[in-house]
């Protein structure tokens, strides 16, 4: 764009009346006083060049807003490990609790690992993230857990070729079992325990039970992951968003045995915006529900490992900020989230001292079991067949412990 000489000549007349405003203007005080004749040429040469060349001074960008809240400290185990490293950068993002929440973090990992994590760490203090307040790596349990409020139990043994279930909840158990007696030993009284590191459930069991002082509620397993699967398989079955649909559950077993069930959710806006169609009601293929998509959510880890040559690690850590999220923050009104928690023994005929997959609702920082839903014969022995597994899995455990 071409400038014309008159607006050429205001710009540098104006370059030159801010000059002259930064020398004198420390000195119109003193000028102002001097005489009464001196004070009218001050005020009509400040008025003429405010008038002139507004504003005199750029503003200064707001300060950020301080934070109100006190910091949260968060452990996460397996610090060095693919989910681990995909879930810090959410955390530090805000994704969890929020870009209101300051967050003291830990990492975790075991001391072969002590390298990796400090380059973790280098990475988080790279990006700057406001809501880290500080970040400690460490492959010590008390630096770790000291006052912890939220541990996520990542870091666990992978099963190996040829590795029996058993052998697998031997090797799991003694690291679990170490964790709860950390836990129960350094954490905050109100500490929140989401485990992902498989098996979930059982090794969530075996931290609970090795952490006497802490309260039952405080252990939970993720199986957000499976609803999440489930979720996007209706989406895309329906071309719907996946936020439309609402209440799917996961009961069980993080296991090949957990049961996706649809038969309380709904679909929102479906199939007009301004109504709501039951899941089974807007698929109206029971034979897909009950079979191919049941299957689908129950196999979707070792399907995406036979396709990627990984275990599932991104989608992973998004659960578990989902997890998280929900249960200190709250799910939305009329909305369950999936999670593994303790049986009381008195709910859906599930036997006490399992953590068992149940919807739930959360508020006021605690998970609370959807009541009262009804089961039908065949969810009834879905529900027993994934029963039967855990109380293998913890008979197993203990036999190996």
């Amino acid at each position: 764009m071409v400038r014309s000489s008159s607006t050429l000549h205001s710009d540098r007349l104006a370059a030159h009346i801010d000059c002259i405003l930064y020398h004198t203007t420390p000195h119109i005080n003193l000028i102002m006083s001097s005489s009464s004749s001196a004070h009218r040429r001050a005020g009509q040469l400040v008025g003429h060049l405010a008038a002139q060349h507004q504003p005199l001074v750029a503003p200064l960008r707001a300060a950020p807003v301080a934070f109100t809240k006190k910091p949260l400290k968060l452990c996460v185990t397996g610090a060095a490990g693919n989910i681990a490293y995909a879930i810090l950068f959410m955390i530090g993002q805000g994704k969890m609790l929020g870009n209101d929440q300051p967050i003291e973090l830990r990492l975790l990992d075991i001391p072969a690992m002590a390298n990796a994590i400090n380059g973790v760490l280098m990475e988080l203090n790279d990006c700057a993230y406001p809501v880290l307040t500080k970040i400690i790596g460490t492959t010590d349990y008390k630096t770790a857990f000291e006052d912890v409020d939220i541990a996520l139990l990542i870091g666990a043994k992978p099963r190996g070729p040829g590795m029996q279930r058993k052998d697998l909840l031997a090797a799991n158990g003694a690291i679990f079992a170490g964790q709860g007696k950390a836990l129960n030993q350094w954490a905050k009284r109100t500490v929140k325990v989401c485990v992902v590191g498989n098996p979930a459930n059982t090794n969530a069991l075996i931290a609970m039970q090795n952490a006497p002082d802490l309260p039952k509620t405080a252990f939970t397993a993720m199986t957000r992951l499976d609803q999440n699967r489930a979720m996007s398989q209706l989406a895309t079955r329906l071309n719907v968003p996946v936020d439309n649909v609402k209440n799917t559950i996961i009961w069980g077993n993080h296991s090949k045995t957990q049961y996706p069930d649809v038969n309380h959710g709904v679909i929102e806006s479906y199939p007009f915006p301004s109504l709501s169609s039951p899941i089974r009601a807007a698929v109206n293929d029971d034979a897909w529900l009950d079979g191919s998509f049941l299957t689908t959510v129950q196999d979707r880890g070792a399907a995406i490992i036979k396709e990627r040559g990984k275990s599932s690690a991104a989608s992973a850590a998004s659960a578990c900020v989902d997890h998280v999220r929900d249960w200190v923050l709250g799910t939305q009104k009329g909305q369950w989230a999936s999670m593994g928690v303790y049986s009381d023994g008195k709910t859906y005929g599930v036997p006490e001292g399992l953590i068992f997959s149940f919807p739930c609702q959360c508020y006021n920082g605690q998970w609370h079991v959807v009541k009262g839903l009804k089961i039908d014969e065949r969810s009834q022995k879905l529900l027993d067949a994934t029963t039967k597994e855990l109380l293998e899995e913890k008979r197993d455990a203990s036999a190996a412990l």
